[in-house]
């Protein structure tokens, strides 16, 4: 993915964040009339604006989406709306096939949005830096609001620890004996 269109999906978070922070100050000074015209307002033009991505996604058809897809910002929009394509699962694999973080998918919960995950030991070294992490890298949290918003939560477990490692050395020598 190109500098610009990382840029544009975490543009779109934070612009969803900025939203929330507008909506909670202006909730906090308690104009509960001026409060609930300003959620009417974001409805309405989550609204108006579902309804173009709906009829851009018609016009274009499965086959002219394909190469959107796979960007973060579109995705998300697409998923937001309930126009992608693509089912919950393949979006949730394109996710973290993207990452490029060690990560097995274990599962994923529809009803619940939990989504298990397995986070592997690094590679080659046997120091499994990655197996006790707490949580799933950001990397991972991040790809996943995008492209599969429906996993609400994450559980993460730790890969098998790596065997420990056999030293193999000469065999000490034996004292001479006698003759």
């Amino acid at each position: 993915m190109s500098a610009a269109h990382a840029g544009a999906a975490v543009d779109a978070r934070q612009a969803g964040q900025r939203v929330d922070e507008v909506l909670d100050r202006l909730a906090a000074t308690g104009d509960r009339e001026a409060c609930a015209a300003a959620e009417e307002l974001v409805r309405v033009l989550m609204e108006f604006y579902g309804a173009g991505l709906a009829r851009i996604t018609g016009l274009l058809g499965e086959s002219g989406l394909a190469p959107l897809l796979g960007d973060e910002l579109v995705a998300s929009l697409l998923a937001l709306h309930d126009l992608h394509p693509e089912d919950v699962g393949v979006r949730i694999g394109r996710a973290l096939d993207g990452v490029g973080e060690p990560v097995e998918l274990l599962g994923f919960d529809a009803a619940s949005g939990v989504l298990r995950l397995r986070v592997a030991a690094s590679g080659g070294c046997g120091c499994g830096s990655q197996a006790g992490a707490p949580g799933v890298p950001q990397s991972v949290t991040d790809a996943l609001a995008s492209f599969a918003p429906e996993v609400t939560s994450v559980e993460v477990e730790s890969a098998a620890p790596a065997p420990a490692l056999l030293q193999i050395g000469t065999r000490p020598q034996a004292p001479a004996r006698a003759r």
